[in-house]
């Protein structure tokens, strides 16, 4: 884990997505025999989430990359009971997901002074352990990045993502006409009207295999978890990563997509979904564009053209279809007005979900006796929303 992390830090500059850490709580104190004292407890090891911070601020701010909290203070005639050792705190970013050696998820920092306890400090000393004190937790953890986003545009190379993303936001990415342009991800805020912000995630962009980590595979597609909707962004002419590899329409692109999507967790598509079909401003685009609608609403027409490893189990169902040029700024309003309508209405349904839910608690609680604790699969679980 150590290697890929230094990897990803060489070659796509200042951007590093996941760190490996030593860390070990501090020993307990000595107990003291004589006088029935105890020694103090070990000092923890907390993961604490900073809103400013970055994994590589860590990094160098860290070299040695282990952390090791305080010894806990020897039981003494003046101070029988002794202290508790120092707490040491690992200041990492918002967003950071926290797995132990065997990948294992510990937990999960989603917002500031966000706290994990990751290695406990020792025992004192005192007449259970015959006075003698216990070591602290030892723990080698992963720190993994993933950004939070409203938005998580989705798309091939050249597909024209950062181009959209400088459209919509404030935002400035790099673009250039190559593939891999987005070689780390870039966050844009949609400002509207009435003083609403969206934010928007282009994503370092997909190419097929990226299930089977091909290309930047999974560093892409464990950051598209952590958004709430999707924004397919597919060029309207089709997409070719090189010379080598084969030409794929607009439809076998939106279909491919989907499939990464699958292979890597199936939960992606039940995610809320829009479609940018970009570079309307090309000659024949229109063209283009009525054959794609009509592919997308009866997909299962078209599917025989596909080899079967690349056919989804389900198709995407998009919220709205929105035709685009990030160039000109053709539809460009629309899709921001799309974008924020779809946010509202999801945020609708997830509160439908919830009172329908506190509701159905209520009555389960009026109609069982008190005595007798609800059953455990007795409330629904919340609509799946496509």
């Amino acid at each position: 884990m150590v290697h890929c992390s230094c990897v990803w830090f060489r070659k796509y500059g200042n951007f590093i997505d996941n760190l490996r850490l030593f860390t070990r709580g501090g020993s307990g104190g000595m107990g003291y025999p004589r006088l029935g004292g105890e020694g103090g407890k070990g000092g923890d090891v907390w993961v604490v989430a900073h809103n400013k911070m970055t994994l590589k601020q860590l990094k160098d701010k860290y070299p040695q990359k282990r952390f090791v909290a305080g010894e806990g203070a020897n039981s003494r005639v003046s101070a029988l009971k002794g202290s508790k050792g120092k707490d040491c705190e690992i200041p990492v970013p918002v967003g950071i997901s926290v797995t132990d050696e065997n990948g294992k998820i510990i937990g999960e920092l989603n917002k500031e002074k966000d706290r994990i306890l990751v290695a406990e400090g020792g025992l004192g000393g005192k007449l259970l352990t015959n006075f003698l004190p216990l070591k602290g937790q030892k723990r080698i953890i992963h720190l993994d990045l993933k950004l939070i986003a409203d938005i998580g545009l989705v798309g091939f190379p050249n597909a024209g993502k950062s181009s959209l993303l400088s459209q919509v936001s404030h935002a400035k990415p790099a673009i250039a006409d190559y593939a891999f342009t987005t070689l780390k991800p870039q966050l844009g805020k949609i400002m509207y009207n009435d003083f609403r912000q969206i934010s928007v995630a282009d994503l370092p962009g997909l190419i097929e295999g990226a299930h089977m980590n091909k290309g930047m595979g999974h560093k892409f597609l464990k950051h598209v978890e952590r958004t709430r909707q999707l924004l397919f962004v597919v060029d309207i002419s089709g997409f070719q990563l090189s010379s080598q590899t084969q030409y794929r329409t607009a439809f076998e692109t939106v279909i491919l997509l989907t499939k990464e999507l699958e292979l890597y967790k199936e939960e992606l598509q039940t995610k809320p979904a829009l479609l940018a079909v970009n570079k309307m401003d090309l000659p024949g685009a229109q063209d283009k564009f009525q054959e794609l609608m009509h592919q997308l609403q009866n997909p299962k027409d078209f599917l025989h053209l596909f080899e079967k490893n690349m056919i989804p189990e389900r198709t995407m169902e998009f919220q709205h279809i929105i035709p685009i040029s990030a160039i000109t700024g053709e539809g460009i309003d629309e899709l921001k007005n799309y974008i924020k309508t779809s946010l509202d209405e999801h945020a609708n349904q997830d509160d439908d979900t919830y009172h329908k839910k506190q509701l159905l608690n209520l009555q389960i609680s009026n109609t069982i006796p008190y005595s007798e604790p609800p059953p455990k699969n007795s409330v629904t679980s919340p609509i799946d929303v496509i």
